[in-house]
This record gives C-alpha cells, sequence and structure tokens, in this order.
C-alpha cells in the first residue's frame, strides 16, 4: 500500500487537506499540522503529527519556529518515509516540499482555494524553487501565474 503523508498549517489550509479524506483509507497515511486546542483533539479521529504552531506576526520568535519546523519535517519524512506529500500550503508545508524533492519523493503542492486572482507566498516560493512534482491551481485564472501548473478544478 502506497504511504501518502498530508501537510498543512491550521486553518483553512487543513480545511481544505480534510476535504480529500474519502481516500485517506486507500493509503497508509498521516496528517501533519500544526498543533494548537482545535487540532490536538482531531489525533483521535486521525493519523497525526504535529508541528509548532507559528504564524508571521511572531516576528522574534517565527524565525525560530520555522527552524524548528524544518527539523521536525526530515523526523516525519524519515519516520514515516512517505511515497506521497501532498499539501495546501502554507508556511509549515514549505520545509516538507523541499525536503520531499531533495528525498526524490513525489510531491503535490495544491495552491489555496481561496485564491483566485493572485499566488500565496509559499505557492509563489514552492513554484519558483521548483519543489514540487505536481503544481496544481483550483482556478484556472491561477495558471496565469502558474503556466506549469495543472488544474483539476476545486476540492470543495
Amino acid at each position: 500500500m502506497k504511504k501518502v503523508m498530508f501537510i498543512s498549517s491550521v486553518g483553512g489550509h487543513l480545511t481544505q487537506i480534510l476535504e480529500l479524506k474519502k481516500i485517506f483509507n486507500n493509503y497508509e497515511y498521516v496528517i501533519v499540522t500544526e498543533k494548537t486546542d482545535v487540532t490536538k483533539d482531531m489525533k483521535s479521529k486521525y493519523k497525526m503529527e504535529y508541528l509548532p504552531y507559528g504564524s508571521r506576526n511572531q516576528k522574534w520568535l517565527y524565525p525560530f519556529i520555522l527552524l524548528i519546523n524544518c527539523f521536525k519535517s526530515l523526523f516525519y519524512l524519515l519516520k514515516y518515509n512517505p511515497d506521497v506529500i501532498i499539501t495546501t500550503g502554507a508556511n509549515t508545508a514549505a520545509a516538507m516540499c523541499c525536503l520531499g524533492k531533495i528525498f526524490g519523493k513525489k510531491v503535490i503542492y495544491i495552491e489555496s482555494f481561496a485564491k483566485r486572482t493572485s499566488p500565496t507566498v509559499t505557492g509563489k516560493m514552492i513554484y519558483k524553487l521548483h519543489a514540487y512534482s505536481v503544481f496544481v491551481v483550483q482556478w484556472e485564472t491561477m495558471l496565469k501565474f502558474y503556466p506549469k501548473a495543472v488544474y483539476w478544478g476545486g476540492i470543495y
């Protein structure tokens, strides 16, 4: 059975990952997201791992949280050794995309459904670094920002 890692930050990005739940049981899967009061309770329903929560608004603390997330992402990548990494972003998933490509994993990056007329910061970075195998947009209008992307429609 293929191993799939789903990774995203909390909020809307995680909501989009959970829209894919109908395929979870087709794979040996794990969801990696930030640990918050909401997500810690999800462990009873899904196979979960956690990264520290960080926000760009935490100017002094945020760089350290990103560094910790890079090391924890490497740990989870080695622990689970997924065949495929699927992410809806955001910053939490950037390190995993880069590590996944370095380790030869298939990385499917799904640009946020909320972005219809402009790219996300993480999406631009992942696209520019080519830290993906397949770059998916949920709106055809986003193909002008990501010409090598594929349009698969919305996941909602």
